[in-house]
């Protein structure tokens, strides 16, 4: 019997010990998860389109800004492929500490409606800390194409339905969205090539290889002012202080048309508040500070108006556009060139 008693009791000491291991695990693996990396290891921003594009540029600079507020070093890496997608399941199978960001435009919304096994919602799967800047869009034509205003675009696609060509970065970009969207507003149809990134589109539309391209001021505007290309119209209400020539859609006859790139910086879903909270400290005082407002101006970019820079209206921002994404796809607009293979 007392044998048994003893037994018993062993039996009790090693299930109490054994419960309080698992506890021990479970409360250090959780302490894990929720514990933000080391000071000194470097913050990683994804970026899913290839280098020398308006997207790469403005989140280099940000993480450069971003990196002096944190004291941390923040590094780009840009992870392209499928459109954008690589990067963006990169980001999403990201731990949710911190250590990995993702720096993303309209593609956010775009990507899912192009690849819908892709299995991830631009509204529920990601933390908003805020919008950096917001890019006008600029129309420009090879200067072999012999046009010269929106207009003239415009009734040349109309006269030869299928014949105007225009290039974008790849299915899932902004350029991508700005022509699908043209082609529906203008009522006119026309062929969209898929590049590799602008860069390869811009530098056919300076060869005069393909027609047209609509592309972020950043990468745009320096093409035109050293006349490599036409620029014939700038999305926006008023037209660019520094290139005061270029009409804007509305001016040139198609108001309609009106897309404003926003660029902005998420976490993975699930970042703990705290974490969340110090990263969107340090980008409210990059874009409020005026380093930011100078270099964007070069940029002819602007940072977001009061109140519309932080998460809460970010993630507003995010649904309305991902509205207006999935009512052009319901309507086709994505569908051919998402079949299509990127050059």
């Amino acid at each position: 019997m007392t044998n048994i008693s003893a037994n018993h009791r062993r039996r009790q000491t090693l299930i109490r010990t054994f419960a309080i291991l698992v506890a021990l695990c479970v409360s250090f693996a959780t302490a894990q998860a929720q514990t933000p990396p080391p000071a000194d290891r470097p913050i990683t921003m994804i970026v899913t389109v290839p280098p020398g594009g308006s997207t790469d540029a403005l989140a280099r600079l940000t993480a450069g800004m971003l990196s002096a507020r944190l004291e941390r070093s923040v590094v780009v890496e840009n992870v392209t492929g499928a459109g954008g997608l690589v990067g963006m399941q990169k980001f999403l199978r990201s731990p949710a500490d911190g250590s990995v960001l993702l720096f993303i435009n309209q593609s956010l919304v775009i990507l899912p409606y192009l690849h819908p096994k892709s299995g991830y919602s631009p509204t529920a799967d990601v933390e908003p800390l805020g919008v950096v800047a917001n890019v006008p869009m600029v129309l420009s034509v090879s200067n072999a194409s012999g046009l010269t205003s929106l207009p003239s675009l415009v009734d040349r696609m109309k006269k030869a339905p299928g014949k105007v060509n225009f290039g974008s970065g790849g299915p899932g970009t902004t350029a991508h969205l700005a022509e699908a969207l043209f082609l529906r507003q203008a009522a006119v149809q026309g062929e969209m090539i898929q590049y590799r990134g602008s860069g390869p589109a811009l530098a056919d539309l300076m060869a005069g290889t393909i027609d047209a391209v609509i592309d972020q001021t950043v990468t745009m505007l320096p093409l035109h002012k050293d006349a490599r290309v036409r620029a014939i119209a700038v999305t926006g209400g008023a037209r660019l202080a520094a290139h005061p020539e270029i009409p804007t859609f509305a001016e040139a006859g198609l108001p309609q048309f009106d897309l404003t790139i926003w660029n902005g910086l998420l976490a993975p879903r699930g970042t703990p508040v705290d974490v969340l909270a110090r990263l969107n400290g340090a980008l409210a005082a990059v874009v409020a500070s005026p380093e930011l407002r100078a270099r964007l101006a070069t940029m002819a970019a602007q940072v977001p108006a009061d109140g519309q820079a932080g998460p809460d209206h970010f993630r507003r921002v995010v649904a309305q556009e991902n509205d207006r994404v999935a009512a052009l796809a319901r309507a086709g607009a994505f569908v051919a060139s998402a079949e299509a293979a990127a050059r």
